[in-house]
């Protein structure tokens, strides 16, 4: 399982688009350009503020998972699992 865990689905968009203001930041180091410096800031800010929203509603779409796997109707819902007793017994072949 890789992080973030595979239905962090809003918590993987944040650290993405803080990742991306992040590489914007650089490219604006290495180039040594002031005008998209702000907008890199910016973009990593907001993804910031974003972050513990998307964990919040990740956390909470978890939970209800939870809930709906674990209510008694579920369980009342699934077919008793069938007993195995072995080896099917075979049929003695006719005499002549």
């Amino acid at each position: 399982m890789g992080f973030p865990a595979p239905g962090l689905r809003y918590t993987k968009a944040a650290l993405s688009l803080f990742g991306f203001g992040i590489l914007l930041g650089l490219a604006v180091v290495a180039a040594e350009l002031s005008w998209p410096a702000r907008l890199a800031s910016g973009i990593m800010a907001v993804a910031l503020l974003l972050l513990p929203i998307a964990l919040i509603a990740d956390g909470r779409g978890m939970a209800k998972l939870r809930l709906r796997r674990s209510s008694p109707r579920a369980k009342a819902r699934r077919k008793p699992a069938t007993r195995r007793r072995g080896a099917p017994v075979r049929r003695a072949r006719a005499r002549r």
